[in-house]
């Protein structure tokens, strides 16, 4: 089972909010996942980014892979 971390997209049309959860990878984008571990709104000035770091990183350590995406998020937050 490869297990992703990626974002699942919400929102009205032309107004995403995006959720970050880990899932495996062969489920749909806004399918089916195991957990939920934050979220992201690119609509609002400054972006909102509230992702929980220890959950990512235990899901990390257990072999999780992020996507590009998750990644840049995940750096913004160490800043």
């Amino acid at each position: 089972m490869a297990v992703k971390i990626r974002l699942r997209r919400l929102g009205a049309k032309k107004k995403p909010f995006y959720r970050v959860v880990v899932a495996d990878s062969r489920y749909p984008r806004d399918g089916r996942f195991i957990e939920e571990i934050g979220y992201y709104d690119a609509t609002k000035e400054p972006s909102v980014i509230n992702i929980d770091q220890e959950k990512a990183k235990s899901w990390i350590a257990n072999g999780a892979q992020p996507t590009e995406t998750v990644k840049a998020l995940l750096k913004r937050i160490e800043k």
